[in-house]
C-alpha cells in the first residue's frame, strides 16, 4: 500500500490525513449481523469468548489476544500505512496506539468508515428511549451494597441504596451490574456474603479528555495562514512523542435545521478536541487564535487495552451478571447493546433451566433450519 493511496501533509509535529481507500473489508466489521439472528432466535452465551467464537470461531478469539499492528502486517498492510493512517484512527477513537488488540482495533476502523448514522437530538436518546420502552421501575439512587442472602440452595441478592439521604434495600432474584468494576473505577459498590469471594476484575480504564471549544481555529499552526484555504473539518494526529492533542474536529449541533451549514474556518465554530490531559492555556492558544468558551470532560472513557489480555466473566454468581466485560473485546454503544440483550436471554434461560439455548454450537445451521 503505497503513499499514493492517501493524501498526507506534514503540519507542525503531526500529519493531517485524508483517505478514501478501504483495504480492510470484513476485518473492519468484526461484529457481523449474525449476532442479531442468534438473538432473534433466543440464543445466549455464558461468556464473551463463547459469544465471539459463535460469530467468528477461533479467529475472533485470537483477535483479542494479538495486537492490531501484528494482525495488519500479516494481512499485507505496510508499516507506513499503519503508522500514518491506522494509528491516527486509534488515537481519535480510543486515545491509544496500534498495540491494542486487533478486535477492538477492527471496531475502531469500522467506526472510521462512511455510512455511519447518529440519532437526531443526540445518541443519548437511544438510552432514554430504551428505558421508556422497557417500562422499567427506575429508582434513581446509587447502590452501595450487594449482599447475598441464601436459604438452603435458594439465593437472592439484597441491594442497598441511598434514597433521599436514607438507606433503603430490596431483595432481587436476578441482578445485572451494568458498570465497570475495575480497580481504578470507584463503583461505590461493595459485595458482601459471597463465599468464595467474587472474582476480581482485572485491568484499568483509560483517561481521556474531551474539550468543546467555541472559537477561531489557528489555521496558521496547521500550515494555512489564510483560513479561507483551510480544507479540513477534522484533524487527526500520528503517534508522536510530546504531542499534546489526539484530534480536533469541527462539530455540528445534535439537532440540525434545514438551513444549517458548517462554519467555515475563518468563522468562529465549535470544535471537539481529544487530548490525554486537560489542555493548558498555552496549548489552547496554539490551537485557537481566540476562543469564547471551553467545556472540559475529563473521564475514564473506555478500557486501557493491552496487546494481550483476558476477557472478564459474564456470570459473577448464580444469578448475578456483569455487562461491562464485553468492553474488553470492544468498547462501543452497539457492543454494550449486544451484551445487554445477551444477558437478558442468558438470565431468562438459566432461570428456566433452558440450557439448550445457551452456548450452542453450529448456530448458523440451527438458525437456517428453524422455522
Amino acid at each position: 500500500m503505497e503513499a499514493s493511496l492517501f493524501w498526507r501533509r506534514r503540519i507542525g509535529t503531526c500529519w493531517v490525513l485524508a483517505t478514501s481507500y478501504d483495504p480492510f473489508n470484513t476485518f473492519c466489521c468484526p461484529f457481523s449481523a449474525r449476532i442479531y439472528k442468534y438473538q432473534a432466535h433466543g440464543y445466549a452465551f455464558s461468556s464473551v469468548e463463547e459469544l465471539l467464537h459463535s460469530l467468528g470461531g477461533s479467529g475472533f478469539i485470537n483477535m483479542t489476544r494479538r495486537s492490531l499492528s501484528e494482525s495488519l502486517l500479516e494481512l499485507g498492510v505496510s508499516q507506513r500505512f499503519i503508522d500514518e493512517v491506522i494509528a491516527p484512527i486509534m488515537r481519535v477513537n480510543y486515545g491509544q496506539n496500534i498495540s491494542i488488540p486487533a478486535f477492538v482495533g477492527a471496531v475502531s476502523l469500522a467506526g472510521a468508515q462512511a455510512n455511519l448514522w447518529a440519532v437526531e437530538g443526540g445518541n443519548k436518546l437511544v438510552c432514554s428511549g430504551l428505558l421508556k420502552l422497557a417500562k422499567a421501575n427506575l429508582i434513581q439512587s446509587p447502590v452501595t451494597n450487594i449482599t447475598l442472602r441464601s436459604t438452603g440452595d435458594y439465593h437472592q441478592y439484597e441491594l442497598t441504596y441511598d434514597s433521599q439521604n436514607e438507606k433503603s434495600s430490596e431483595l432481587y432474584d436476578i441482578v445485572v451490574v451494568a458498570m465497570p468494576l475495575q480497580q481504578n473505577i470507584n463503583s461505590g459498590i461493595s459485595f458482601q456474603g459471597f463465599e468464595p469471594q467474587l472474582p476480581e476484575i482485572a485491568g484499568s480504564y483509560h483517561q481521556t479528555v474531551a474539550s468543546i471549544i467555541h472559537g477561531y481555529l489557528n489555521c496558521s499552526y496547521f500550515g494555512f495562514p489564510d483560513p479561507k484555504l483551510f480544507p479540513f473539518s477534522s484533524i487527526l494526529t500520528t503517534d508522536t512523542p510530546g504531542l499534546f492533542f489526539n484530534s480536533a474536529a469541527s462539530i455540528c449541533p445534535v439537532s440540525i435545521t434545514s438551513g444549517f451549514r458548517r462554519k467555515q474556518p475563518q468563522e468562529a465554530g465549535v470544535y471537539k478536541v481529544f487530548s490525554p490531559k486537560p489542555l493548558e492555556k498555552s496549548e489552547l492558544k496554539t490551537l485557537f487564535k481566540s476562543y469564547y468558551s471551553v467545556q472540559v470532560t475529563d473521564w475514564l472513557a473506555y478500557p486501557h487495552y493491552g496487546s494481550t489480555q483476558g476477557l472478564p466473566p459474564v456470570v459473577l454468581h448464580e444469578n448475578l451478571y456483569f455487562l461491562n466485560g464485553i468492553e474488553w473485546a470492544g468498547s462501543a454503544m452497539e457492543m454494550s447493546s449486544v451484551a445487554a440483550k445477551n444477558i437478558a436471554l442468558l438470565a431468562y434461560h438459566r432461570w428456566n433451566r433452558q440450557l439448550e439455548m445457551i452456548d450452542q454450537k453450529d448456530l448458523m445451521h440451527k438458525v437456517k433450519t428453524e422455522l
